[in-house]
């Protein structure tokens, strides 16, 4: 068997560690995702009886992440004869060594529904020794309990029991390092590692992550060092993240709204009002995707009859929507209007859906610029990262400029 890997030297001892827990923390472009792929591989075809079950907190976010991640490492590892090697069933996303049956299947924590059915998984051969949860901070500490609970019961020798958590340490607040990092357990390691730990990132990369240490020093902390994200700074800290009823007719009104982007990313949102509080229902959140391919994910998502609120800076794209069918219309973009716009915000609870996961991280660590000199904190967002935030600024358009609209229409929206 030729077999190619790629592997980065730091992440040696958590790879060969056969401790219980394995929590990663790191910068983006850490290689932390590439190297957890790339062992679980090796893993599940040199110890028959083993299986992976890996989680993220919406299902869906599997396919483009730790699905993604599995397909790339045995692509790379084997190249064009890895279909010797593993069977991949990409519409139920479900990956299986042909040599000894052991297999990958993904699963999600978003609601009760999807909690339940991890109590009954069950595989063709062997037990779920192994689970990767991926974006950790995105999961509940009750998730993780649910989740650790499965692994349980006498395994064959030579066989042991493993979850890795990997993540951006965005909030030092966070349940994860409460339990995991301000504490000894045997059971348990640590790791922390940064794109410069990384020998596969590319120059530009590295360029890039210096232009946010200039642009957002503390931003950098987290997504440049991996080290613990602050509260201090943050611009909205009235939000709340959970499950609630997305039934249009128990809302005064409900819009979408949309951020552009290419390189950074295009976000869509559909927001609803409720006595003053604003509900995040669902996002859309690509990069580096032209506008129709953009259409044809919308299509069937989000309502046409709703308005549609947009960025006005892109006149032709909101053409482009407009004879899609939708409601498009550009936000006025008076002077002060991102300030008026977050006071808004400030001034009313949202409530943001588990599944808009992209809008959960960005508003975790949207922050005011900060003066290293005085150490004060500036009356000016720190403009990286937030393409929900604009979003979640447009779908307030015209709620801001006008007395709440009560009980209305909700099949043609504003």
């Amino acid at each position: 068997m030729k077999i190619k890997v790629e592997a980065n030297a730091c992440f040696k001892e958590v790879d060969r560690s056969k401790k219980r827990y394995i929590v990663m923390k790191g910068s983006a472009g850490s290689g932390k995702s590439m190297d957890s792929a790339q062992n679980y591989i090796i893993r599940l075809m040199n110890d028959p009886g083993r299986n992976l079950l890996c989680v993220r907190k919406a299902d869906v976010t599997n396919r483009d992440s730790t699905f993604a991640e599995l397909q790339s490492a045995i692509f790379r590892m084997f190249g064009e004869s890895y279909s010797k090697y593993w069977y991949i069933n990409t519409s139920n996303m479900l990956l299986e060594c042909k040599n000894n049956h052991n297999q990958i299947i993904f699963r999600g924590v978003n609601d009760e529904k999807q909690r339940e059915k991890l109590k009954s998984i069950t595989f063709k051969r062997g037990k779920l020794t192994d689970v990767w949860i991926e974006e950790a901070t995105e999961i509940t500490q009750s998730d993780f309990e649910i989740i650790d609970d499965r692994l349980r019961g006498i395994l064959p020798e030579g066989l042991f029991y493993q979850i890795r958590l990997t993540f951006n340490p965005v909030s030092s607040h966070h349940w994860i390092k409460k339990v995991f990092f301000d504490r000894v357990d045997p059971d348990v390691l640590t790791h922390q590692s940064t794109y410069e730990n990384n020998r596969f990132i590319d120059e530009a990369y590295h360029r890039r992550m210096l232009r946010r240490k200039e642009v957002d020093p503390e931003g950098y902390r987290v997504y440049g060092l991996g080290e613990w994200g602050e509260v201090a700074g943050l611009i909205l800290k009235n939000y709340v993240i959970e499950e609630f009823d997305r039934n249009p007719e128990n809302y005064d009104y409900i819009v979408n709204s949309q951020d552009f982007g290419f390189n950074h990313a295009n976000c869509i949102g559909e927001v609803g009002f409720k006595d003053g509080d604003l509900y995040l229902f669902q996002e859309l959140y690509v990069y580096e995707m032209d506008t129709e391919e953009i259409i044809r994910l919308a299509a069937g998502r989000f309502n046409k009859k709703l308005r549609m609120w947009c960025d006005s800076a892109e006149p032709d794209r909101i053409k482009m929507w407009q004879k899609a069918g939708y409601r498009a219309k550009g936000v006025n973009k008076e002077t002060n209007s991102v300030h008026a716009q977050i006071d808004y915000l400030k001034q009313h609870m949202i409530h943001i859906h588990p599944s808009c996961v992209n809008t959960i991280k960005e508003i975790q660590q949207w922050k005011w610029k900060k003066d290293e000199r005085t150490n004060t904190y500036l009356e000016e967002p720190v403009p990286f990262f937030d393409d929900a935030m604009a979003m979640l600024r447009y779908s307030i358009e015209e709620e801001r400029k006008a007395k709440p609209k009560l009980n209305r229409n909700l099949k043609g929206g504003l």
